[in-house]
Protein backbone atom coordinates (compact mmCIF):
# COMPACT_ATOMS: atom_id res chain seq x y z
CA UNK A 1 0.00 0.00 0.00
CA UNK A 2 2.44 2.63 0.71
CA UNK A 3 4.94 1.65 -1.98
CA UNK A 4 1.57 2.36 -4.12
CA UNK A 5 0.81 5.46 -2.39
CA UNK A 6 4.80 6.49 -3.09
CA UNK A 7 4.69 5.98 -6.75
CA UNK A 8 1.79 8.01 -7.06
CA UNK A 9 3.20 10.58 -4.90
CA UNK A 10 6.00 10.64 -7.39
CA UNK A 11 3.66 10.47 -10.50
CA UNK A 12 1.24 13.34 -9.54
CA UNK A 13 4.35 15.75 -8.89
CA UNK A 14 5.68 14.90 -12.50
CA UNK A 15 2.32 15.41 -13.89
CA UNK A 16 1.47 19.14 -15.31
CA UNK A 17 -2.26 18.68 -15.13
CA UNK A 18 -2.26 17.89 -11.75
CA UNK A 19 0.04 20.64 -10.69
CA UNK A 20 -1.77 23.10 -12.86
CA UNK A 21 -5.43 22.48 -11.38
CA UNK A 22 -4.20 21.66 -7.91
CA UNK A 23 -1.94 24.68 -7.52
CA UNK A 24 -1.86 26.84 -10.15
CA UNK A 25 -5.24 27.81 -10.96
CA UNK A 26 -5.96 28.45 -6.95
CA UNK A 27 -2.59 30.52 -6.93
CA UNK A 28 -3.84 32.50 -10.10
CA UNK A 29 -6.86 33.16 -8.73
CA UNK A 30 -5.58 34.18 -5.02
CA UNK A 31 -3.09 36.62 -6.75
CA UNK A 32 -5.84 38.08 -8.62
CA UNK A 33 -8.07 38.79 -6.24
CA UNK A 34 -5.83 39.73 -3.65
CA UNK A 35 -3.89 42.03 -5.43
CA UNK A 36 -7.01 44.03 -6.85
CA UNK A 37 -8.77 43.85 -3.48
CA UNK A 38 -12.05 45.17 -4.52
CA UNK A 39 -15.16 44.31 -3.12
CA UNK A 40 -19.15 44.38 -4.28
CA UNK A 41 -20.03 47.72 -5.61
CA UNK A 42 -23.54 47.26 -3.46
CA UNK A 43 -23.78 48.51 -0.04
CA UNK A 44 -25.70 46.26 2.92
CA UNK A 45 -27.56 48.21 5.12
CA UNK A 46 -29.54 46.72 7.88
CA UNK A 47 -32.60 48.45 8.98
CA UNK A 48 -33.64 48.39 12.53
CA UNK A 49 -37.31 47.21 13.34
CA UNK A 50 -38.46 50.72 14.97
CA UNK A 51 -37.46 52.59 11.93
CA UNK A 52 -40.16 54.59 10.30
CA UNK A 53 -40.48 53.42 6.55
CA UNK A 54 -42.88 55.83 5.85
CA UNK A 55 -40.55 58.14 5.62
CA UNK A 56 -39.32 60.04 2.42
CA UNK A 57 -35.87 59.83 3.44
CA UNK A 58 -36.65 55.62 3.80
CA UNK A 59 -38.27 55.76 0.28
CA UNK A 60 -34.76 57.40 -1.30
CA UNK A 61 -32.93 54.48 0.39
CA UNK A 62 -35.27 51.79 -0.88
CA UNK A 63 -34.83 53.19 -4.48
CA UNK A 64 -30.85 53.72 -4.07
CA UNK A 65 -29.39 51.02 -6.79
CA UNK A 66 -25.94 50.78 -4.95
CA UNK A 67 -27.97 50.14 -1.78
CA UNK A 68 -29.33 46.45 -0.46
CA UNK A 69 -31.49 47.40 2.42
CA UNK A 70 -31.93 44.10 4.92
CA UNK A 71 -35.02 43.93 6.40
CA UNK A 72 -35.92 40.60 6.96
CA UNK A 73 -33.14 39.72 10.20
CA UNK A 74 -33.29 39.96 13.62
CA UNK A 75 -31.73 43.09 16.00
CA UNK A 76 -29.01 40.78 17.21
CA UNK A 77 -28.52 39.09 13.83
CA UNK A 78 -27.90 42.33 12.45
CA UNK A 79 -25.17 43.28 15.10
CA UNK A 80 -23.34 40.06 14.37
CA UNK A 81 -23.51 40.38 10.46
CA UNK A 82 -22.05 44.63 12.00
CA UNK A 83 -19.18 43.23 13.56
CA UNK A 84 -18.34 40.64 11.59
CA UNK A 85 -18.28 43.69 8.51
CA UNK A 86 -21.06 41.76 6.44
CA UNK A 87 -23.12 44.53 7.36
CA UNK A 88 -21.72 48.40 6.94
CA UNK A 89 -24.14 50.34 8.82
CA UNK A 90 -27.51 49.49 11.00
CA UNK A 91 -29.97 52.14 10.44
CA UNK A 92 -32.74 53.53 12.65
CA UNK A 93 -35.19 56.41 11.23
CA UNK A 94 -36.90 57.91 13.86
CA UNK A 95 -40.02 60.36 13.56
CA UNK A 96 -42.09 60.70 16.37
CA UNK A 97 -42.22 62.71 19.48
CA UNK A 98 -39.45 64.70 18.40
CA UNK A 99 -38.56 68.24 20.14
CA UNK A 100 -39.87 71.23 17.70
CA UNK A 101 -36.10 73.15 18.75
CA UNK A 102 -34.45 72.70 16.58
CA UNK A 103 -37.54 71.82 14.15
CA UNK A 104 -36.41 68.31 12.88
CA UNK A 105 -38.88 65.75 11.74
CA UNK A 106 -36.72 62.73 12.25
CA UNK A 107 -33.35 61.67 13.25
CA UNK A 108 -31.02 59.25 11.47
CA UNK A 109 -29.02 57.00 13.95
CA UNK A 110 -26.22 55.19 11.81
CA UNK A 111 -24.74 52.48 13.95
CA UNK A 112 -21.17 51.26 12.22
CA UNK A 113 -18.35 49.42 13.37
CA UNK A 114 -14.38 48.98 13.20
CA UNK A 115 -15.09 46.28 10.35
CA UNK A 116 -17.06 48.52 8.05
CA UNK A 117 -15.31 49.33 5.03
CA UNK A 118 -14.90 53.08 4.48
CA UNK A 119 -15.33 53.62 0.71
CA UNK A 120 -19.09 51.82 1.81
CA UNK A 121 -19.98 54.10 4.71
CA UNK A 122 -18.51 56.85 2.62
CA UNK A 123 -21.00 55.87 0.17
CA UNK A 124 -24.03 55.08 2.88
CA UNK A 125 -23.27 58.86 4.03
CA UNK A 126 -23.31 60.61 0.84
CA UNK A 127 -26.88 58.57 -0.73
CA UNK A 128 -28.04 59.71 3.39
CA UNK A 129 -26.87 63.59 2.65
CA UNK A 130 -29.10 63.20 -0.77
CA UNK A 131 -31.98 61.66 0.51
CA UNK A 132 -32.33 64.73 3.28
CA UNK A 133 -32.18 66.83 0.54
CA UNK A 134 -34.25 65.61 -1.27
CA UNK A 135 -36.71 65.57 1.99
CA UNK A 136 -35.32 69.24 2.88
CA UNK A 137 -36.76 70.28 -0.94
CA UNK A 138 -40.29 69.67 -0.51
CA UNK A 139 -40.59 70.97 3.27
CA UNK A 140 -38.52 74.44 2.25
CA UNK A 141 -38.29 76.84 3.86
CA UNK A 142 -37.74 74.66 6.88
CA UNK A 143 -33.79 74.54 7.68
CA UNK A 144 -33.44 70.55 7.76
CA UNK A 145 -35.66 67.73 8.33
CA UNK A 146 -33.45 65.07 9.46
CA UNK A 147 -29.77 65.03 10.73
CA UNK A 148 -27.36 62.01 11.22
CA UNK A 149 -26.06 60.77 14.31
CA UNK A 150 -23.12 58.18 13.71
CA UNK A 151 -22.11 55.23 16.56
CA UNK A 152 -18.88 53.07 16.22
CA UNK A 153 -18.69 49.47 17.60
CA UNK A 154 -15.73 46.99 17.51
CA UNK A 155 -15.09 44.39 14.66
CA UNK A 156 -12.84 42.61 12.94
CA UNK A 157 -12.30 43.60 9.18
CA UNK A 158 -13.61 40.97 6.21
CA UNK A 159 -11.71 41.29 3.33
CA UNK A 160 -12.01 39.86 0.20
CA UNK A 161 -9.48 37.29 0.32
CA UNK A 162 -11.64 36.13 3.71
CA UNK A 163 -13.66 35.10 1.09
CA UNK A 164 -11.40 34.31 -1.91
CA UNK A 165 -8.97 31.76 -0.78
CA UNK A 166 -11.40 29.02 0.91
CA UNK A 167 -13.36 29.57 -2.28
CA UNK A 168 -10.17 28.42 -3.96
CA UNK A 169 -9.37 25.63 -1.93
CA UNK A 170 -12.54 24.02 -2.29
CA UNK A 171 -11.81 24.40 -6.12
CA UNK A 172 -8.52 22.96 -5.76
CA UNK A 173 -10.07 19.86 -3.83
CA UNK A 174 -13.03 19.16 -6.38
CA UNK A 175 -10.95 19.24 -9.47
CA UNK A 176 -8.32 17.17 -8.26
CA UNK A 177 -10.36 14.72 -6.47
CA UNK A 178 -12.93 14.15 -9.87
CA UNK A 179 -10.30 14.80 -12.59
CA UNK A 180 -7.27 13.13 -10.71
CA UNK A 181 -9.41 10.10 -9.15
CA UNK A 182 -11.41 9.60 -12.86
CA UNK A 183 -8.29 9.28 -15.57
CA UNK A 184 -6.00 7.43 -12.92
CA UNK A 185 -8.39 4.53 -12.53
CA UNK A 186 -9.47 4.36 -16.19
CA UNK A 187 -5.90 4.75 -17.09
CA UNK A 188 -5.10 1.55 -15.13
CA UNK A 189 -8.16 -0.31 -16.04
CA UNK A 190 -7.25 0.11 -19.64
CA UNK A 191 -3.56 -0.62 -19.42
CA UNK A 192 -4.46 -3.51 -17.75
CA UNK A 193 -2.04 -2.16 -14.48
CA UNK A 194 -4.88 -3.12 -12.42
CA UNK A 195 -4.73 -6.42 -14.14
CA UNK A 196 -1.46 -7.13 -13.02
CA UNK A 197 -1.99 -5.91 -9.78
CA UNK A 198 -4.27 -8.67 -8.99
CA UNK A 199 -1.67 -11.21 -9.87
CA UNK A 200 0.89 -9.96 -6.75
CA UNK A 201 -0.03 -10.52 -3.41
CA UNK A 202 -1.75 -7.49 -2.25
CA UNK A 203 -5.51 -6.92 -1.29
CA UNK A 204 -7.97 -4.70 -3.73
CA UNK A 205 -8.22 -2.45 -0.95
CA UNK A 206 -4.80 -1.32 -0.63
CA UNK A 207 -4.66 -0.36 -4.17
CA UNK A 208 -7.63 1.89 -3.56
CA UNK A 209 -6.17 2.92 -0.36
CA UNK A 210 -2.71 3.37 -1.61
CA UNK A 211 -4.15 5.98 -4.52
CA UNK A 212 -6.49 7.76 -1.93
CA UNK A 213 -3.63 8.47 0.55
CA UNK A 214 -1.83 9.70 -2.08
CA UNK A 215 -3.95 12.17 -3.24
CA UNK A 216 -4.59 13.28 0.29
CA UNK A 217 -1.05 13.63 0.70
CA UNK A 218 -0.59 15.65 -2.42
CA UNK A 219 -3.69 18.25 -1.68
CA UNK A 220 -2.58 18.50 1.92
CA UNK A 221 0.47 20.33 0.53
CA UNK A 222 -1.04 22.17 -1.86
CA UNK A 223 -3.65 23.65 0.63
CA UNK A 224 -0.67 24.04 3.11
CA UNK A 225 0.72 26.66 -0.05
CA UNK A 226 -2.79 28.24 -0.51
CA UNK A 227 -3.45 28.83 3.22
CA UNK A 228 0.39 30.51 4.20
CA UNK A 229 -0.06 32.53 0.75
CA UNK A 230 -3.21 33.94 1.80
CA UNK A 231 -2.31 34.16 4.95
CA UNK A 232 1.50 35.76 4.97
CA UNK A 233 1.08 37.79 1.53
CA UNK A 234 -2.11 38.77 1.56
CA UNK A 235 -3.27 39.14 5.54
CA UNK A 236 -6.06 35.97 5.43
CA UNK A 237 -7.94 35.70 8.66
CA UNK A 238 -7.01 32.61 11.06
CA UNK A 239 -8.80 33.65 14.28
CA UNK A 240 -7.41 30.96 16.59
CA UNK A 241 -4.00 30.94 14.52
CA UNK A 242 -2.28 27.54 14.01
CA UNK A 243 -5.59 25.61 15.53
CA UNK A 244 -7.70 27.08 12.47
CA UNK A 245 -5.10 25.88 10.26
CA UNK A 246 -5.17 22.41 11.52
CA UNK A 247 -8.85 22.20 11.32
CA UNK A 248 -9.01 23.91 8.22
CA UNK A 249 -7.12 20.93 7.05
CA UNK A 250 -8.50 18.58 8.27
CA UNK A 251 -11.53 20.01 6.73
CA UNK A 252 -9.96 19.98 3.21
CA UNK A 253 -9.35 15.85 3.69
CA UNK A 254 -12.70 15.39 4.71
CA UNK A 255 -13.62 17.31 1.72
CA UNK A 256 -11.28 15.54 -0.41
CA UNK A 257 -12.48 11.86 0.17
CA UNK A 258 -16.00 12.96 -0.40
CA UNK A 259 -15.21 14.47 -3.77
CA UNK A 260 -13.10 11.59 -4.91
CA UNK A 261 -16.46 9.47 -4.68
CA UNK A 262 -17.63 11.42 -7.89
CA UNK A 263 -13.90 11.04 -9.17
CA UNK A 264 -15.23 6.82 -8.91
CA UNK A 265 -17.70 7.30 -10.01
CA UNK A 266 -16.97 9.32 -13.33
CA UNK A 267 -13.98 6.44 -14.22
CA UNK A 268 -17.05 3.53 -13.86
CA UNK A 269 -19.21 4.87 -15.82
CA UNK A 270 -17.05 6.22 -19.05
CA UNK A 271 -16.34 4.15 -21.71
CA UNK A 272 -13.41 5.95 -23.81
CA UNK A 273 -10.38 8.40 -22.13
CA UNK A 274 -12.84 11.02 -24.02
CA UNK A 275 -15.94 11.10 -22.45
CA UNK A 276 -13.95 11.68 -19.07
CA UNK A 277 -13.51 15.32 -19.39
CA UNK A 278 -17.46 16.28 -20.36
CA UNK A 279 -18.52 13.70 -17.70
CA UNK A 280 -16.13 15.65 -15.23
CA UNK A 281 -17.18 18.72 -16.05
CA UNK A 282 -20.89 17.94 -15.58
CA UNK A 283 -20.47 17.38 -11.85
CA UNK A 284 -17.67 20.61 -11.62
CA UNK A 285 -18.78 23.24 -13.31
CA UNK A 286 -21.90 23.46 -11.89
CA UNK A 287 -20.22 23.76 -8.78
CA UNK A 288 -17.36 26.12 -9.57
CA UNK A 289 -19.84 28.66 -10.54
CA UNK A 290 -22.63 28.31 -8.42
CA UNK A 291 -21.14 26.82 -5.24
CA UNK A 292 -20.04 30.06 -3.66
CA UNK A 293 -17.08 29.35 -4.85
CA UNK A 294 -16.38 33.28 -6.87
CA UNK A 295 -19.28 34.80 -6.02
CA UNK A 296 -21.62 34.68 -2.84
CA UNK A 297 -24.56 32.35 -2.97
CA UNK A 298 -26.86 35.43 -1.98
CA UNK A 299 -26.02 37.33 -4.90
CA UNK A 300 -27.83 34.81 -7.23
CA UNK A 301 -31.39 34.74 -8.44
CA UNK A 302 -33.72 33.44 -5.11
CA UNK A 303 -35.07 30.49 -7.72
CA UNK A 304 -31.44 29.52 -8.37
CA UNK A 305 -30.56 29.71 -4.46
CA UNK A 306 -32.19 26.19 -3.38
CA UNK A 307 -29.85 24.86 -6.75
CA UNK A 308 -26.59 25.89 -4.89
CA UNK A 309 -27.34 24.67 -1.52
CA UNK A 310 -28.24 21.50 -1.99
CA UNK A 311 -24.38 20.97 -3.84
CA UNK A 312 -21.35 19.83 -1.46
CA UNK A 313 -18.86 22.14 -2.81
CA UNK A 314 -21.43 24.87 -1.12
CA UNK A 315 -21.64 23.08 2.52
CA UNK A 316 -17.26 22.88 2.40
CA UNK A 317 -16.96 26.74 1.12
CA UNK A 318 -19.10 27.76 3.70
CA UNK A 319 -17.31 25.31 6.32
CA UNK A 320 -13.99 26.77 5.22
CA UNK A 321 -15.03 30.26 5.89
CA UNK A 322 -16.58 29.52 9.21
CA UNK A 323 -13.73 28.04 10.65
CA UNK A 324 -11.29 30.68 9.44
CA UNK A 325 -13.25 34.22 10.25
CA UNK A 326 -15.64 33.02 12.27
CA UNK A 327 -13.36 31.22 14.47
CA UNK A 328 -15.71 28.02 14.45
CA UNK A 329 -14.66 24.71 15.34
CA UNK A 330 -14.96 21.12 13.59
CA UNK A 331 -17.66 20.43 16.25
CA UNK A 332 -19.85 23.69 15.69
CA UNK A 333 -20.78 22.95 11.95
CA UNK A 334 -22.93 20.00 12.21
CA UNK A 335 -24.80 21.00 9.73
CA UNK A 336 -22.04 21.35 6.78
CA UNK A 337 -20.50 17.82 7.70
CA UNK A 338 -24.25 16.28 7.99
CA UNK A 339 -24.75 16.81 3.99
CA UNK A 340 -21.23 16.49 3.35
CA UNK A 341 -21.66 12.77 4.93
CA UNK A 342 -24.29 12.43 2.94
CA UNK A 343 -23.13 12.97 -0.12
CA UNK A 344 -20.32 10.79 0.82
CA UNK A 345 -22.46 8.13 1.44
CA UNK A 346 -24.54 8.19 -1.74
CA UNK A 347 -21.60 9.05 -4.08
CA UNK A 348 -19.68 6.25 -2.52
CA UNK A 349 -22.87 3.71 -3.45
CA UNK A 350 -23.39 4.74 -6.54
CA UNK A 351 -19.52 4.45 -7.02
CA UNK A 352 -19.39 0.97 -5.56
CA UNK A 353 -22.35 0.25 -7.88
CA UNK A 354 -20.68 1.14 -10.99
CA UNK A 355 -16.94 0.83 -10.38
CA UNK A 356 -15.12 -1.43 -12.59
CA UNK A 357 -11.59 -3.67 -12.12
CA UNK A 358 -11.44 -4.60 -16.00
Amino acid sequence: MWAITRASIRAMFRSPSAVVFSLAFPLVFILVFGFIGGRSGTVRVGIDAASDTATIIYQHLSSAPKLQLVTGATQAEMEDDLRKGRLTAIIRIQGENLPLNPPLDYKIFVKSSTATNPDEKATLLSILKLGISAADDVTYPRPSVAEVKEETVPGREYRPIDFILPGQLGFSLLSAAVFGTAFLFFSLRQTLVLKRFFATPIHRMYIILGEALSRLLFQSFGSVVIIGLGYFAFGFTLVNGFVTFLEMLILCLFGLIVFMGFGFVVSGIAKTESTIPPMANIVTLPQFLLAGTFFSVDVFPAWLQPICKIMPLTYLNDALRKIAFEGLHLWNLGPQLLVLTIWGVVVYAVAVKVFRWE
